[in-house]
C-alpha cells in the first residue's frame, strides 16, 4: 500500500485560524497564537473552520474491497482506476494476513487468484469487453484512487477507520494517511 500526499491547501493551519478569526473579527498577532487557536478549535469541536483546508492523496495497491469502504465517506472527491477501461490481465492482489500466515490457505488463495487472472484473460481474448470481463475479478484486486477530503472530513475518516472495529486494511490506510498529514498540519491532527 502506497499513500502519497499530492495536493494540500497552502498553509492550512494559518487558513483555519484566519477563518476562525472572521467569526470574532479578531486580528492575528503571532504564529504561536494561531497555533493555540487551531488547537482550541479542535478541543472545542468547532470544526467548521477545518473545512477550509483540504488534502489530496494518491492511494495505490489497496484492494477494491478497501476502496468500497473508502468511498462510503461521501464528503470527499474520488477518481479511481477504471476496470471498465483498463486491462486487468496482470492484476495484482492484496493477501490478508490471516491467509498469509497459513501455508495451505495461502496456496488456495494464490491458486484462485491465478485462476481468476486466467479466466479474465481468456474472456478478453474471446472478445469480451473489459467492462464485462471485469465481473470475474476478485475484491482483492488492487486499485489506484485519488481522494480529496477537507480536514473536518479527514479527521472524521481517521477517527472511524482507525477504530478497533474497522477492517484491517482500511485501518492501515487511515493510519498511513494520518502519518502523512500530521507532518503538514500537526495541530489539527495532533490529538490522534
Amino acid at each position: 500500500m502506497i499513500v502519497k500526499l499530492i495536493g494540500l491547501t497552502p498553509a492550512p493551519e494559518k487558513l483555519i485560524a484566519s477563518a476562525a478569526r472572521i467569526c470574532y473579527d479578531s486580528k492575528p498577532n503571532s504564529p504561536e497564537a494561531d497555533e493555540r487557536l487551531v488547537g482550541n478549535l479542535r478541543d472545542w469541536g468547532h470544526f467548521s473552520t477545518y473545512e477550509h483546508a483540504s488534502a489530496t492523496f494518491l492511494l495505490e495497491g489497496i484492494s477494491r474491497a478497501c476502496t468500497h469502504q473508502l468511498v462510503r465517506h461521501r464528503l470527499a472527491s474520488y477518481n479511481q482506476q477504471s476496470q471498465r477501461y483498463v486491462n486487468e490481465s496482470n492484476f495484482d492482489y492484496v493477501i490478508p494476513g490471516s491467509v498469509e500466515g497459513k501455508e495451505e490457505a495461502l496456496g488456495l488463495y494464490k491458486d484462485f487468484m491465478e485462476s481468476a487472472r486466467d479466466v479474465y484473460g481468456k474472456l478478453i481474448d474471446a472478445g469480451i469487453p473489459k467492462e464485462d470481463a471485469r465481473f470475474v475479478l476478485p475484491n482483492a484486486t488492487t486499485s489506484k484512487i485519488i481522494v480529496t477530503m477537507n480536514f473536518r472530513e479527514l479527521r472524521h475518516f481517521i477517527k472511524l477507520r482507525m477504530g478497533k472495529d474497522a477492517q484491517w486494511e482500511i485501518r492501515d490506510l487511515a493510519a498511513k494517511m494520518l502519518d502523512v498529514i500530521r507532518k503538514e498540519a500537526p495541530t489539527v491532527f495532533g490529538d490522534f
